[in-house]
């Protein structure tokens, strides 16, 4: 296995690198943090709803949709990146993913613990000290190859991250910030800043390498050959196109129903389940649903499911929903960590009939 300690680098790279390595097929861990900082929203979000574009452009904030599920999240140097790359038939890799997550998170837990943070595992993907989150996973499939990505936070902007994300009023986003603040910590906050400053980037990555190379085994030092970075450089012409940015088309939802005629309702639901936040956007016309749009910061597995489920749900009539979504379930190799099909449920029950 390749490792590709290198630490700051250009924001572009810190999400290419793995896209690129995965499309390749090399199985790798890398460990990077952005030179500048940046946004980036999950596969199955939708970029207008989520975030204020508006704010992010006037502040020079780039944005990018990475081709894994979870939340928007505001990044910069100050998070420590890891990308860990296998092939799917790697025998390391567990097919369900609440195992999969609880062991590749034990070498996360195992650095936090050598630097004196008391940090736990809490399903489904969370790393959690004194109960606040100290570090953000995820998981998803690109090629052949499962990748894994999370981070070691070592400081955090609570008001930035606040401040990009689309909120109705003022008052909700001073909430969300009280609420980061409250529920999500740092190396300097748990350690105190005098004592987090022994613990440089390449400490801490060092670090990272030998408790990851324990768990997937040994592994070359490795840097951005010329194939890698052809691959990157390809993939980051569509990464980082409007094409893949706004890909999925969603159109934008007021957070109620409008009625545009009788017997006709533009609905616009959220839903938070334990896996994340459901979104779904629907035309309900006499009863039946039509442009089902169905979004989140939820992780999906294949991708594609969310697709096919709107399929299914497209044309038919609302009272239909549960066994709609039951079948769905029963017939395909579907896994959404943390959805179930109460979570589906409480998204259907409140739409007008």
């Amino acid at each position: 296995m390749e490792l590709f300690n290198l630490g700051k680098v250009p924001w572009q790279t810190s999400q290419l690198i793995y896209h690129a390595l995965a499309e390749q097929g090399r199985e790798a861990l890398s460990l990077v943090s952005p030179s500048s900082p940046y946004v980036c929203i999950g596969f199955h979000q939708d970029p207008a709803q989520e975030l204020d574009l508006d704010y992010c452009r006037e502040h020079g904030i780039p944005v990018f949709r990475r081709d894994l599920g979870g939340g928007a999240v505001y990044l910069d140097g100050n998070q420590f990146f890891f990308h860990l790359i296998l092939h799917r038939k790697n025998p390391l890799v567990s097919k369900a993913k609440e195992a999969f997550y609880r062991k590749f998170l034990q070498p996360v837990i195992n650095v936090y613990r050598r630097i004196g943070i008391p940090a736990e595992y809490k399903p489904i993907n969370d790393v959690i000290a004194n109960q606040r989150k100290v570090s953000g996973t995820g998981v998803g499939e690109i090629g052949d190859c499962v990748v894994f990505v999370g981070n070691l936070i070592y400081d955090f902007d609570y008001e930035t991250m606040s401040r990009v994300l689309k909120v109705p009023d003022e008052k909700f986003r001073d909430k969300v910030h009280k609420t980061l603040h409250d529920n999500l910590s740092t190396i300097c906050r748990e350690l105190g800043g005098e004592v987090a400053l022994g613990w440089t980037e390449a400490k801490l990555n060092a670090m990272m390498a030998e408790e990851f190379s324990m768990l997937v085994g040994p592994m070359e030092s490795a840097v951005i050959d010329a194939s890698l970075e052809a691959k990157m450089e390809e993939m980051g012409k569509y990464l980082m196109s409007d094409e893949w940015f706004f890909r999925r088309g969603k159109k934008l939802g007021p957070g109620r129903a409008v009625k545009i005629k009788a017997g006709m309702d533009v609905v616009h639901k959220i839903y938070k389940a334990q896996g994340g936040l459901i979104r779904a956007d629907i035309t309900l016309n006499d009863g039946r649903l039509e442009q089902v749009n169905l979004s989140g910061d939820f992780f999906c597995f294949p991708e594609e499911a969310m697709d096919k489920l709107e399929t299914a749900l497209e044309g038919k009539e609302i009272k239909d929903a549960e066994s709609i979504v039951r079948t769905f379930y029963a017939e395909n190799d579907v896994e959404t960590p943390g959805i179930k099909l109460d979570d589906w449920m409480q998204v259907f029950q409140v739409i007008p009939k």
